[in-house]
């Protein structure tokens, strides 16, 4: 295919497309795709993965950031399947530039093979501005795969793991050879699937949303710190910072690496109490 429309991967692209109809098959069984699912498909390529979605019955919304690859894809299509061609809808664009006005229907679940420079970025997007994403199947590098299904207190566990978790379950779902590709990448890829929670333990609210991430942003900025001191800033104080932790059930002396979502979650939530019984008893002092 790519011979015939004299194509090269370009680095800036960060493109490397599965060539293995075993592993495209294993991503396509791992995610779940149904025929009722509207799937959005990120830098489809070659339609390796774009014909098995399809195949299933699904919906799909391919993105690709290549012009030369969007115009190509609806002929490789055509080519497969007359049938097919109308369940598919093809957007030259960056990924991190989409919003749901760009879709006439909103998408019910994810599949991508994500470049590692974009992949937290691009995955933590579509998951806030895309709400009717139910499941995610990603694939990335192996050391992104590992950092996003990391658990708290683990080598691996930062600002990507913590946030993912907002939004839903994390687990792996095994390794990919880089043999599996063209051009060959020199590093594994792993397979993450995201499974957003049927009802969300906390609010999903753009704000609420901002200031929980600020906080995962505090406590791992230094990761030795413990969160007494981590948070100190936040808090106006040292002492206060204790104060707010322990109201949350946390003990100050953890380390912000240990903090799990829902740690993050209560930590606000105990803040904004105190803040607002504070409140509630200046108006009352001063009536």
């Amino acid at each position: 295919m790519a011979k015939e429309i004299d194509f090269r991967p370009r680095k800036a692209f960060g493109q490397n497309f599965v060539h293995d109809a075993n592993t495209v098959r294993r991503i396509v069984s791992a995610s779940g795709i149904h025929r009722n699912d509207h799937v959005l498909e990120v830098g489809p390529g070659l339609g390796s993965l774009t014909l098995p979605l399809l195949d299933r019955g699904a919906r799909v919304t391919a993105v690709e950031i290549d012009p030369v690859l969007a115009k190509q894809l609806p002929a490789t299509i055509a080519d497969h399947s007359h049938s097919e061609i109308n369940r598919l809808t093809v957007i030259n664009q960056d990924i991190l530039t989409l919003m749901p006005s760009d879709l006439t229907e909103q998408p019910t679940a994810l599949v991508a093979n994500l470049p590692y420079n974009v992949a937290v970025p691009a995955l933590l997007h579509l998951l806030a501005e895309f709400p009717s994403i139910r499941t995610v199947m990603v694939m990335v590098q192996a050391e992104v795969a590992e950092r996003l299904a990391a658990e708290p207190g683990g080598k691996d566990y930062g600002v990507p793991s913590a946030k993912v978790r907002f939004y839903g379950n994390v687990r792996r779902h095994g390794m990919v050879s880089p043999t599996v590709f063209w051009p060959i990448p020199r590093v594994y890829s792993g397979l993450v699937r995201i499974d957003r929670y049927e009802t969300s333990p906390w609010p999903t609210d753009a704000e609420f949303r901002d200031e929980v991430f600020q906080l995962i942003d505090i406590g791992f900025a230094q990761r030795r710190k413990t969160s007494r001191n981590a948070f100190a800033d936040w808090a106006g104080s040292g002492n206060e910072s204790a104060e707010r932790l322990l109201a949350a059930s946390i003990d100050p002396s953890r380390r912000g690496e240990t903090l799990g979502i829902a740690d993050f979650v209560r930590l606000l939530r105990r803040a904004k109490e105190a803040e607002g019984e504070a409140a509630a008893a200046i108006e009352a002092a001063q009536h």
